[in-house]
């Protein structure tokens, strides 16, 4: 029995023993095949291919040079009528007739409004009469004086009463008059404020009229421009309301008294309202060109970029667009002033900013409108990257 039992465990023991044996051996040639198989994969992987550069980008730019600029004056002011009334009546009544139409264009001496007339026709027929009467009288007196009928006093009594008749027809016929209300001068009538019917009272306002064939522009300058400004002087004029087109001007008067709050100049002037465009009270940006000439450094126009409140350009130096801040004065038909940033023959990108980045390189196509020449050489494309076959000694799985 006891025989049976270690002949078991005996057995089970060789078991384990080969079993622990044949594991051992498989794992060995696992890990001798899996790395056999990385170092043939990593043999196998191609070299890391050069970083290629960037072609340089073409664009179009301009030399920053000095210009002799006339100095402007760049203010803001106001259309003005070249005539301008509010009409009102001198004596009280109702008005009877209403002879225009809002906004009609009307001549001068048009009656505009007609007050009721009929007492001042009464009265201006009373008044008539009395002149007759007075008239026949005096012509008596003077036939009777003459034949020595009458007193010379008498005579003179005669021509007195004739005179105050006459003063009394011219009177009524004053005030018959003044219940036409007529157009003091040729213009456009505005919005009526009276209806036919309304009883007005001296003074008070009924419509408006307006003389814009030519108009007047009020502007205010610095008192340090009086020396520069002068009657006759061009000027430009352009309007928010009529964007892109300029209107020319001339200096009509200057006013010889200085705003004593802003010691402003104030300064008016004229312009033709051809197809009557314009209207009173637009705004006005006004340039004023002065007689004097500074010589400053200049950039076309569309080579700045504003950025919020400031201004950039792209200066390229050693063919590389710089991003550079510049402060810009006064400007002109397609040219800016240069205060700050540039100096006298550098060179600045008009085209093709859109494509630039602080430290781009790039490629003159144009300078100043003219060719820059035959295009730099590019790097040559890099050739074809070959992968090196696998390690012969990599195993095949």
């Amino acid at each position: 029995m006891k025989k049976g039992v270690w002949f078991v465990l005996a057995l089970s023991v060789v078991v384990g023993i080969a079993a622990g044996a044949f594991w051992l051996g498989g794992r060995s040639q696992f890990s001798n095949t899996g790395g056999s198989q990385a170092g043939s994969a990593q043999s196998a992987v191609a070299p890391k291919a050069p970083a290629i550069a960037a072609p340089p980008i073409p664009v179009d730019a301009s030399r920053v040079k000095p210009t002799a600029l006339a100095k402007v004056i760049t203010t803001v002011g106001s259309l003005r009528s070249d005539e301008t009334v509010i009409v009102r009546p001198e004596v009280s009544g109702r008005i009877a007739e209403i002879g225009f139409r809002e906004g009609q264009q009307v001549a001068k001496g048009t009656t505009l409004i007609r007050l009721d007339q009929s007492i001042q026709r009464a009265e201006m027929q009373q008044a008539e009469a009395n002149l007759a009467l007075a008239k026949s009288r005096i012509e008596r007196s003077r036939d009777l004086h003459s034949k020595g009928f009458i007193s010379s006093q008498a005579k003179d009594e005669a021509e007195s009463s004739y005179k105050v008749a006459q003063a009394a027809f011219e009177l009524a016929a004053a005030r018959l008059t003044k219940l036409e209300i007529k157009a003091p001068f040729s213009g456009f009538v505005g919005l009526r404020m009276v209806s036919v019917g309304d009883y007005v009272r001296e003074g008070q306002d009924m419509v408006n009229l307006e003389a814009i064939g030519v108009l007047k522009v009020d502007f205010r300058i610095p008192e340090v421009f009086l020396k520069e400004v002068k009657v006759g002087q061009a000027l430009k004029v352009t309007l928010d309301a009529i964007p892109n087109q300029t209107f020319d001007a001339l200096v009509l008067a200057i006013n010889p008294l200085l705003d004593a709050n802003g010691r402003a100049l104030v300064v008016r002037a004229g312009l033709k309202n051809v197809g009557t465009r314009l209207r009173p009270g637009m705004f006005a940006r006004v340039s004023l060109a002065s007689s004097e000439q500074q010589t400053s450094l200049t950039v076309p126009e569309q080579s700045l970029i504003p950025v919020g409140d400031d201004v950039f350009v792209f200066k390229i130096v050693d063919n590389r667009a710089l991003r550079t801040k510049v402060e810009v004065g006064q400007r002109q038909t397609g040219i800016a002033e240069i205060t700050r940033g540039l100096r006298d023959g550098d060179v600045v990108v008009t085209a093709g900013q859109p494509k630039l980045r602080d430290g781009t390189s790039v490629k003159l196509a144009t300078v100043d409108g003219a060719s820059a020449g035959p295009a730099a050489p590019t790097a040559p494309s890099p050739s074809p990257i070959e992968v090196p076959p696998a390690a012969s000694g990599a195993k095949k799985s």
